[in-house]
Parts: C-alpha cells; sequence; structure tokens
C-alpha cells in the first residue's frame, strides 16, 4: 500500500503538486472515489469515520457512504448529489495533491467549470453499465477547452458487471472514440470499484487481466511539471499600495515568468517602459519572484498605472486588443444576448464589453458546428468579443492566467459566462474614433438650443408614438430643431433584416442608440419611440448618450388597456395565435424603475402628456423656452 499521511503545509517550491479534478455525469461515483481514496489512505481520523458511519445509517445505507466524507452541505447529502465543488488536500511521500469534487448534474456545470480552471489533470468517471453519457462528453470537453491535456478515465462500478474486461473495454473505446480530436496529451483508463476500493490504493485481485496502475500510482508518477516560470513574465497588479507617501507599490501575484530586481518592464496597455526598483514581501526584499509568488513591486520611475494593469517584459508584450475571438461557456439561465452590454473580467482588468457576433455552437456529443444566434444555459459556442475599453491578454493555450475571463451580468453581478481567448482581433487596431473638427456643441450653438435624447418606452398600444409625435410638432412650433426616431420606422429599414427574438430586440436598440448619437451628435434634440422591453439595453443607451442628456419617459399604460385600444391589431393576432414573442403576453417587459419622466396615459390625454414632456425637458435646463 502507497504510504499517505497529513503533512504540515509546505512552500509550494519544496514539493511538487498536483491539482486534479473529479468530474462526468451524475451517480457516476465521484465522491465516493475521493472519500474510498481518503479512506484507504488511511488520512481519516476516527471521529470522522464514526461520523460518516452514523451518517450513512441515517441517510439510509447499511454500509459506509464515503461520498459523505466529502460532500459536505446538507441538501448534498439529503440528495445524494455533488451541488458545489470540494476540495480536499493531501500529500504522499513523492508528491502533494490538490482535489476538487466537482457536481455531475447538468445545471451545475458551472461550478464543474470553476474547478476545472486550475487543474492540471481530469479523472473522468464513467459508469461500467452505462458507458460516456451527455454529461461526461460535456466535461471532457471543458475540460479539454481549459486547458487540460492529461486525463484518467476511471471505469468505475466494475463490480456491477462481474469485473468484466469486456464491459471495460468497451467503455473505453467508446470514450476514445469521442475524444479523439480533444487535444488530450495522455488518457489512462484504470477499471475501478469506488465502494469497494479496487485499484484505487491497491491492486485488485478481481482484474486480473488489468496490467495497468492502480490509481494513486498513477497520480503519483504523472509527468506534469509546471510550466509557468518558464513562460513570458505577466504580473497582473492588483492594488496598489500607498501606506505612506514615500511609498508607492504594486501588489499582485506573478502570474507566470519570473522577474528581478533591475528588470526591465512595460505597462502593457499604456507602452510606457521603465525598471524593478525593488520586489518587496512581507518577510522582506526578494531578489526574484516567480509565478505564484506573491509581491510588491516598487518602480524607478513614477508613471501611471492602476488595477487591471498588466505588467510584462518590453521584449514579450501580450496583445492589446478591444475585439478577440473566444470559447464561450454560457452557465447563466437567462439566454445569452449578443450586443448587450456585460461586464468583463481579464485577470485583474474589468471592462466593459459585449458578444457581438456567434460564430457557431458546438454540439459536445459530435463536436461538429452548429449555427446559432444565442446560447442558452451550459451551451459553448465560439464568439468575437468587443470590449470598451483595451484590454491586454494572451491567447488561452499560450498562458491560462491572462487568456481566459468571465462575464458578469451589470445588474445582478451573477457570473454568466467564463471564456478562453483564442486569439486577437486585429480589425480593432485599423478603427479608431475619428475627432471631428466640428463638434456637438458647435452644432448646437449654431441652432441656438441644448441637444438630448428623449426615450419614450412602453408596451405597444401605450401610446408612445401619438405623444412622441405631438412633442415633435410642439418644438418644431418653438422652432428647435428635433428628429422623431420610430421604432417601427427603422424595423422597415436599418433594423429590417431582425427578427423578434431577445438577441434581435438587443440588437434593435443597440442600432437605434447609436443612430440617436449621431444625431444628437449634430445638435439635434432627439426623440425615440421603441418599445425597447430590456431595462439593460435602455440603460446601455443612456451610457451611450451621456446621463445628462438622456430623458427616458416612461408611457405607462395597463396591457388590458393596450389590448382594448389595440391600434394595429396586434394583440388581435396574438389572440389568434399569429404573432409569438409578443412583448407584455408571452415576451417579457422590464418598466423603468426610477424614468425622469413617468407618464400614466389613463389619467391624461395625450396632449397633456406631450405637455409634461415638454415642461419636464425644459426644467432640465436642456432646452431654453423661448416662446416667452
Amino acid at each position: 500500500m502507497t504510504s499517505i499521511a497529513i503533512s504540515k503545509p509546505v512552500h509550494p517550491r519544496a514539493r511538487d503538486q498536483l491539482r486534479f479534478i473529479t468530474c462526468g455525469s451524475v451517480d457516476d461515483g465521484k465522491s465516493t472515489l475521493i472519500g474510498r481514496l481518503l479512506h484507504d489512505s488511511k488520512m481519516i481520523y476516527q471521529d470522522q469515520l464514526a461520523a460518516v458511519k452514523r451518517d450513512s445509517i441515517r441517510h439510509g445505507s447499511a454500509d459506509i457512504d464515503f461520498a459523505l466524507l466529502v460532500d459536505g452541505l446538507e441538501a448534498e447529502r439529503e440528495q445524494g448529489i455533488t451541488i458545489d465543488v470540494a476540495y480536499r488536500f493531501f500529500t504522499t511521500s513523492r508528491r502533494s495533491f490538490m482535489v476538487a469534487d466537482t457536481p455531475g448534474h447538468e445545471q451545475y456545470t458551472r461550478n464543474m467549470a470553476t474547478g476545472a480552471s486550475n487543474a492540471q489533470l481530469a479523472i473522468i468517471l464513467i459508469d461500467a453499465r452505462k458507458g460516456a453519457l451527455v454529461q461526461t462528453r460535456r466535461h471532457s470537453f471543458i475540460c479539454s477547452l481549459l486547458g487540460i491535456r492529461h486525463v484518467v478515465l476511471a471505469v468505475n462500478k466494475i463490480d456491477l458487471v462481474a469485473y468484466s474486461k469486456v464491459a471495460f473495454d468497451r467503455s473505453v473505446a467508446s470514450y476514445l472514440a469521442f475524444a479523439a480530436g480533444l487535444g488530450f496529451s495522455s488518457i489512462v483508463p484504470i477499471p475501478i470499484s469506488a465502494r469497494h476500493g479496487d485499484n484505487v490504493v491497491d491492486r485488485s485481485a478481481h482484474t486480473k487481466w488489468y496490467n495497468g496502475p492502480c490509481l494513486i500510482e498513477h497520480l503519483e508518477s504523472v509527468d506534469i511539471q509546471s510550466d509557468t516560470a518558464s513562460q513570458a513574465f505577466r504580473f497582473p497588479v492588483q492594488w496598489v499600495n500607498r501606506p505612506d507617501p514615500d511609498f508607492r507599490g504594486y501588489a499582485g501575484s506573478v502570474a507566470s515568468g519570473r522577474i528581478s530586481a533591475g528588470d526591465d518592464v512595460v505597462v502593457a496597455a499604456s507602452g510606457r517602459t521603465t525598471r524593478i526598483k525593488r520586489i518587496v514581501t512581507q518577510d522582506g526584499d526578494l531578489v526574484h519572484a516567480e509565478a505564484g509568488d506573491a509581491v510588491t513591486i516598487t518602480l524607478e520611475d513614477e508613471i501611471d498605472i492602476g488595477r487591471g494593469d498588466l505588467l510584462s517584459r518590453p521584449t514579450e508584450r501580450p496583445s492589446v486588443a478591444d475585439q478577440f475571438a473566444a470559447y464561450l461557456i454560457w452557465m447563466d439561465s437567462d439566454p445569452l444576448a449578443p450586443g448587450r452590454n456585460y461586464i468583463l473580467r481579464i485577470g485583474s482588468q474589468t471592462v466593459a464589453g459585449s458578444v457581438t457576433a456567434i460564430r457557431y455552437r458546438i454540439d459536445v456529443n459530435t463536436c461538429e458546428h452548429l449555427a446559432a444566434e444565442t446560447l442558452s444555459l451550459n451551451e459553448i459556442a465560439f464568439c468575437n468579443v468587443a470590449t470598451a475599453l483595451p484590454a491586454a491578454f494572451d491567447p488561452y493555450d499560450v498562458n491560462r492566467k491572462t487568456g481566459s475571463f468571465i462575464v458578469i451580468d451589470r445588474f445582478t453581478n451573477r457570473t454568466v459566462g467564463a471564456g478562453m481567448i483564442a486569439f486577437p482581433l486585429r480589425r480593432a487596431t485599423n478603427v479608431s474614433w475619428r475627432a471631428p473638427s466640428v463638434g456637438r456643441s458647435e452644432r448646437a450653438a449654431l441652432k441656438h438650443q441644448r441637444p438630448c435624447v428623449v426615450w419614450f418606452t412602453g408596451l405597444s398600444g401605450a401610446g408612445k408614438s401619438t405623444i412622441a409625435n405631438l412633442v415633435d410638432q410642439k418644438l418644431l412650433a418653438m422652432s428647435r430643431h428635433a428628429m422623431l426616431l420610430d421604432g417601427d420606422d427603422l424595423r422597415n429599414g436599418l433594423n429590417a433584416d431582425l427578427g423578434f427574438s431577445k438577441a434581435e430586440r438587443v440588437e434593435n436598440i443597440r442600432r437605434a442608440g447609436q443612430v440617436a448619437k449621431l444625431m444628437l451628435d449634430s445638435g439635434l434634440i432627439v426623440i425615440c419611440s421603441f418599445i425597447s422591453p430590456y431595462r439593460s439595453e435602455r440603460d446601455m443607451v443612456r451610457s451611450l448618450i451621456g446621463k445628462d442628456e438622456f430623458v427616458e419617459v416612461f408611457v405607462d399604460t395597463p396591457i388590458e388597456e393596450c389590448a382594448r385600444r389595440d391600434p394595429k391589431g396586434l394583440y388581435s393576432k396574438v389572440k389568434a395565435g399569429e404573432i409569438k414573442n409578443f412583448t407584455g403576453i408571452d415576451a417579457s417587459y422590464e418598466a423603468p424603475i426610477r424614468p425622469e419622466i413617468h407618464l400614466r396615459t389613463t389619467e391624461q390625454t395625450p396632449e397633456q402628456a406631450a405637455e409634461v414632456v415638454i415642461a419636464a425637458v425644459m426644467a432640465r435646463t436642456l432646452l431654453r423656452d423661448e416662446r416667452r
């Protein structure tokens, strides 16, 4: 038996550490395998073992349920599943280990991806009776995307097929055929019984036909030397340390490579170069720092550096671009909306961005490339991504630390996606904003007015177009230069190629907002009338226009009243089943929370509502009243 014992923590350089993950479909025995590994390695204290025995009986098992050693949440124990990622640390005489036990249920795929993001090896379990299932393939594909190159194919529950070599070979052949294109460097199949311990720590007498290593032997001997120290130097700045006026340091962890005091470095995004003055730690200064070291760096020169900046050597700069191609795993129940603004976190950088195009969705069963307009929970795609500001990064297959990112919903702060950057899109280097020789203020002065965007939103039939037309007429009578943008007009022209799916509605408003901004820059008062059902898209237009020049008008009309009016006959068609995805019926409408103007059309006439809008706009000093 291999000798395994609990040991004191050691410096990461003092002992080789293997970080591995267990994954696969639900009920394939991931938690049981880890529990068995810990138990047979004599790593479980007697009081822990006694508690697990009691819990096993309480949860209906006559034998010890080794999964209870890992499944700590009560919901996990009650349902017999893993929900969260459970980490365990142990050491042998040859290597230290960190294992992440990840959930098999499809709805918790995001947790599996989290565990895999830092792993060097994956133990992919297969039930010997069932073979590779959909979730097995999905987890394998995600492991491949996340840069894991070593796999143990643990064909579990071999005891339930009478330790059959035929069943083992069948499962292995099926998996290898699927995994052939995933780019794994090694796949080592091992027949195991996590419940009884066959081939986990000790070789099994039941599988004399198997000549390969048992699990712990392979984990101890697999060659997975970390190459982060030999990679290009990357130092993401996490914090600017200013304890007093005489000290300015930049704190963070070295993501890859090695640096020494006196070496030249460059701020990747700005291109400003300087030299390392000191490498400071709590225990004193270091001469060198390498991957994994948490340090504070001081520089010879005073240059502009903040949280999110990335330091590198001048001769090994990363890519800097505002567009890139990436693989994206979608992790939210709300589908991805291409064109919608999200927050992207690339290392320590935080920047607004959006998915501008889905090149193709990937079928995890066949690896086939499929057309897609959006992504649903757990789907994977290859996408184009754009950021509001240039970001510094490396391709993920070059550097996992600086080539990965997460996608965060701007309003709920949920992590909704995880991405792996493939390459920058160089088109960003050829396209830049042209500084106009005549600006907005000059054009507005020519018209003797201060421009703004008045954005009407509400359900179909609420009265938006009627009130917006009256406002347009009143502004004309006041000799104001205004332009009315109506949703139907744009859909008959600029947006004629868009339908009414959620993704296409987002794109419809994105285009409308860009047109409104161009008109605003020409000095016009822009009156926009769009259902614009999603709050995030209206806020996106607000941020594009500027909060002081954007007036949101909520035309608040109960849907029953809208259906009674039905000026275009649309509600009748909805009732007849002729129209799908209709806002307020089978597509959601997110009412404004704090609009600048709130009109209740059941309490006022369109004429009165239009006067309210004119008065409110003037009260904001965006428009001078020259009728007096």
